[in-house]
């Protein structure tokens, strides 16, 4: 005789996380298969706000002809729609910190995005997603997925301690440092990339996305302030290039890192805020 399958579901503190507890041994398909539900969820809601999106650049070229906005004979911006959308659904399932399968699509997104810097000539970038970020991202995988008694990290979301913190500032300021230096040496050769402002906003793109993907594999709530850094970054970098696509694209990110961020903030328990303790009213 079986025994009926039991789900019991915590909600977290009202964050619109929710952290499912299921049955050991009969339930791990069943969980899989609401975890791979919840990414297709997610991949409908990335395509239909990018369709809105798309749909409004194109209704704001038609009224402003002489405002570019789509560019579809650029295979490098081409080549960063599918990216773009995928990389939304990726942040709306790691938004949730059980949601492992969300990394599954951070693997695509940086195949795409690597190819894409490849197209523009941004070699360093490609470097860093093909090499860096797709490991991260099967390190994901491979710590999220498992059970907390299988030598898996825990579901809930943690803060770092203060030694960490330091570390990983020092580990900020000396990436956005390597990158100018090879910005003004090597890598880019046209005008705009010797001005001050861009390379310190794209060595602080580098850096702020390799603490962040680097911090997720740990479910770090801190990764989130490295999504915020990147996306504040982005909207800098690109109204500085006049790029009007990627600054409305990098202000989409940054409400949607935001508030995967304040869900993650609020579902961090008071004994795992470590040197956020600071902030909180005693």
């Amino acid at each position: 005789m079986c025994l009926p399958l039991i789900v019991l579901k915590r909600k977290t503190r009202n964050t619109g996380i929710t952290v499912s507890r299921y049955p050991e041994k009969n339930s791990y398909i069943m969980k899989n298969a609401t975890l791979w539900k919840a990414l297709g969820r997610n991949f409908i809601i990335s395509i239909i706000l990018f369709g809105a999106l798309l749909g409004l650049l194109w209704i704001a070229e038609m009224i402003f002809p002489s405002v570019a906005l789509l560019r579809w004979n650029d295979p490098a911006w081409v080549v960063g729609i599918p990216a773009s959308v995928i990389g939304v659904a990726y942040i709306l399932t790691i938004r949730d910190p059980q949601n492992y399968t969300g990394f599954y699509a951070g693997i695509i997104m940086s195949i795409l995005l690597g190819t894409q810097f490849v197209l523009q000539g941004g070699y360093d970038s490609a470097f860093l997603f093909f090499l860096v970020f797709i490991p991260f991202q099967m390190m994901s995988i491979y710590k999220w997925s498992r059970n907390k008694d299988d030598g898996g990290a825990s579901f809930e979301p943690k803060f770092l301690d203060t030694p960490r913190l330091i570390l990983s500032i020092a580990l900020m300021v000396f990436i956005t440092a390597g990158d100018w230096i090879m910005a003004s040496i090597a890598i880019y050769h046209e005008p705009i990339f010797e001005n001050i402002a861009v390379k310190l906003l794209s060595g602080l793109l580098i850096s702020s996305s390799f603490l962040a993907n680097y911090w997720l594999i740990y479910r770090k709530t801190d990764s989130w302030i490295y999504w915020f850094i990147y996306s504040v970054a982005g909207i800098g970098l690109f109204i500085i290039l006049g790029n009007i696509f990627s600054i409305v694209l990098f202000t989409f990110f940054l409400v949607i890192n935001s508030m995967a961020g304040i869900a993650w903030i609020k579902a961090t328990k008071p004994e795992n805020l470590n040197w956020a303790k600071i902030f909180v009213k005693k």
